[in-house]
């Protein structure tokens, strides 16, 4: 079978299409995003990763058919332009800039809290000038470095599972008095772990250079599948062992499981394993970013120089270097609290237009049923307006700012 024209290099397979979805998915979302979860829904907390679980299957299917019929790079934003109109797409991409920039930072923070704590903020931007040169060598070392870390973290956490659930009947130092979660608190927990399980967007960035863009929605669902299973049996352990009180008091749960399962020789391997976690999560971040940067240039949504292409490697190379010095200064901005926010918020408006795009696909384009789109984008409008009402406000203020400098720039140029 022919591959599709693409002006990137075709060299992923569909195992390599699927590292890089759960390299993106099981990063710093799974050492830490329990404690915020847990704040809000309390032993609800599953019933919260239940909820996200079904939020990002209706993102996941419509992402996955929408790439299949057009696998450019560019996800969301392509398919806006394509099935909307280029307002739409316009919004899908600053969206999705806005939100994955937002999660860069906070990703390399994270590498560098957990690593280094004393000079977290030098080993952040030492982890974004590196990733951003393995991103610039192929989209092939891209997939092959996230491999390996793959399997790191993932040893890492079967270990730590099965620590807790022997040590489970202990006791944690520390708990936290929690209110009765309600609807709201239950609605933010899954806003909050549907942050975790975002990544599965990356294999759609990545439609030009899949070898067959038809295998990317099953791509997109073992990806999913496999990051749901390895939650799920994380947060029940964590639960567990732990309760909802003691993990609510915690910003490292995982440590605080093998600490309180009397294994203190873990704790470095998790401080560690948290740390290559984000790194993989940063390599596949920046991936994509670059990727969306190229395809909004090439439609002049962004400065046309970010749609260059290496004439040997044939990367965005361009739209990387963007990516990889506007993450930089987002580092130094060092707010993970508000870049978190805003991340989550945009997110869910770049998978709104993805489900919005899904529902115009015709029947014989459809993979899924109609609904499963419509589900999706009451469910996203939904978590992200059960945000902190400021964080919703300040990310709907830069999206309107991105377009409305889009619009006067169409008009000057008109």
């Amino acid at each position: 079978m022919s591959q599709p024209d693409s002006r990137l290099s075709r060299r992923l397979g569909t195992a390599d299409a699927v590292v890089i979805g759960v390299g993106a998915m099981i990063g710093t979302g799974v050492f830490v995003v329990w404690q915020p979860a847990a704040e809000q829904a309390g032993s609800w907390l599953l019933l919260g990763l239940g909820i996200a679980a079904v939020v990002a299957f209706c993102n996941a299917t419509s992402t996955a058919q929408l790439a299949a019929v057009h696998p450019k790079a560019g996800g969301a934003y392509h398919y806006g332009r394509e099935r909307l109109g280029p307002h739409w797409g316009a919004l899908a991409g600053y969206a999705f800039v806005v939100g994955k920039t937002a999660s860069c930072a906070t990703a390399a923070l994270a590498v560098g809290t957990y690593l280094w704590p004393e000079h977290a903020t030098l080993i952040a931007l030492a982890a974004v000038v590196l990733l951003t040169g393995i991103n610039l060598a192929g989209v092939h070392k891209t997939a092959r470095m996230t491999r390996i870390i793959l399997v790191g973290v993932a040893a890492v956490l079967l270990t730590t599972v099965v620590t807790g659930l022997a040590g489970a009947g202990n006791e944690p130092e520390t708990t936290v008095a929690l209110d009765s979660a309600g609807p709201l608190g239950v609605l933010g927990s899954a806003a909050v772990l549907f942050y975790a399980f975002a990544g599965y967007a990356r294999i759609a960035t990545l439609g030009e250079e899949v070898r067959d863009p038809a295998s990317i929605p099953r791509a997109v669902t073992i990806g999913l599948l496999i990051v749901l299973g390895v939650y799920a049996a994380v947060g029940v352990t964590v639960l567990v062992a732990l309760g909802p009180e003691g993990t609510a008091a915690t910003d490292q749960p995982l440590r605080t499981l093998v600490e309180t399962a009397g294994a203190d020789w873990l704790v470095p391997v998790v401080t560690v394993g948290a740390g290559v976690a984000a790194l993989g999560a940063l390599l596949s971040l920046l991936a994509g970013v670059g990727r969306t940067s190229f395809a909004m240039a090439a439609e002049r949504d962004l400065p046309r120089l970010f749609a260059a292409v290496h004439p040997t490697r044939k990367v965005p190379h361009l739209a990387e270097i963007g990516a990889g010095l506007v993450t930089a200064a987002a580092v130094l901005s060092g707010d993970l609290v508000q870049t978190l926010s805003i991340s989550a918020f945009a997110v869910l408006v770049y998978y709104a237009v993805a489900n919005l795009s899904a529902l115009r696909l015709t029947p014989e384009e459809r993979r899924w049923p109609r609904w499963l789109a419509g589900l999706g984008l009451v469910l996203c409008a939904g978590l992200a307006l059960s945000l902190p009402p400021r964080m919703v406000l300040l990310g709907a203020a830069t999206l309107a700012v991105l377009l409305a400098l889009r619009a006067l720039t169409l008009r000057l140029r008109s």
